[in-house]
């Protein structure tokens, strides 16, 4: 039985949020687009893609399954890269994935079903479609239906972070730090040339921590199998929400509140014993998208 489901609501950040745009010299400024104000006029506000909301949304789904199959070391480097990064379009030395071959990939591997991907010489479309994340800003309020009086100009911040050339440390005392090296005639570096350490400062904008989104998400005529799967990705989401780049460094951090309604209530179906029993069949099937 097929079901559409779809999610709208908000994600509010619990640390400064990092979406890389444009680069100018030393800093990275977030994403922009243009926006059309109520009264026609166009500004261009920092917005959040839908992509790398469903970037995540992709790598949660990859592990969940990766944790089911066991199936590190096994998968061709194609298969793996379609199911963690979507993969790419290639040629391929043989027939291109279509017909029975591509329905029993969908069927069997609810990751593909969900967010689709590219290979075996075709782009297979998943059943996900993911809204952009737009902030709660004054300008966004025909939008969001929010009632901000904060401004997209005023809205976002410049943090500072610097990279330390550790040379002269003392674990590092032997080695020769290039960026001071000099040269005699012959061409040949001077070994007691001075040394130093340098700092690197770098700066990169960010929505900080408070900033309220808007999205949504939807789930188009999904399977029973792909239903089960998904809501269980957005279970890890909610539990440990990140968005954006930088996460590493303590950026990307988000509280989730998304509801949810489905045509019809989807049934309830383990969908770890179903694919663990397909474990076989789901690994030759992604080999078809080599």
């Amino acid at each position: 039985m097929s079901n559409t489901i779809s999610w709208s609501g908000t994600l509010t950040a619990t640390s400064s949020i990092a979406h890389g745009g444009e680069t100018r010299g030393t800093i990275t400024l977030l994403r922009r687009e243009l926006v059309a104000l109520p009264d026609g006029r166009l500004v261009h506000l920092p917005i959040i893609s839908g992509n790398s909301l469903r970037g995540r949304l992709r790598r949660i789904g990859e592990e969940l399954l990766r944790d089911v199959l066991c199936y590190e070391g096994q998968l061709s480097p194609a298969a793996a890269h379609a199911l963690r990064g979507g993969g790419s379009l290639a040629k391929t030395a043989g027939e291109p994935l279509s017909g029975n071959r591509l329905q029993t990939l969908r069927n069997l591997v609810p990751q593909v079903g969900v967010f689709g991907a590219a290979g075996g010489g075709c782009i297979i479309d998943g059943a996900l479609d993911v809204g952009k994340v737009v902030p709660h800003v004054t300008e966004t309020n025909h939008i969001t239906g929010s009632a901000s009086h904060r401004s997209a100009f005023e809205a976002t911040q410049i943090e500072s972070y610097t990279r330390q050339d550790d040379t002269d440390a003392h674990d590092f005392t032997t080695v020769i730090p290039t960026t001071a090296l000099s040269f005699d005639e012959s061409g040949l570096p001077e070994l007691d040339a001075p040394g130093g350490s340098q700092q690197m400062l770098y700066r990169i904008e960010t929505f900080p921590a408070g900033t309220v989104f808007s999205t949504w998400l939807r789930l188009r005529r999904a399977t029973d199998l792909e239903a089960a799967f998904f809501k269980d990705v957005l279970k890890v989401f909610t539990a440990d929400g990140r968005l954006g780049g930088r996460v590493g460094i303590g950026h990307g951090q988000v509280r989730v509140n998304l509801k949810g309604t489905a045509t019809s209530p989807p049934a309830k179906i383990d969908w770890r014993t179903i694919t663990l029993e397909h474990r076989t069949q789901i690994l030759t099937a992604l080999e078809t998208l080599a």
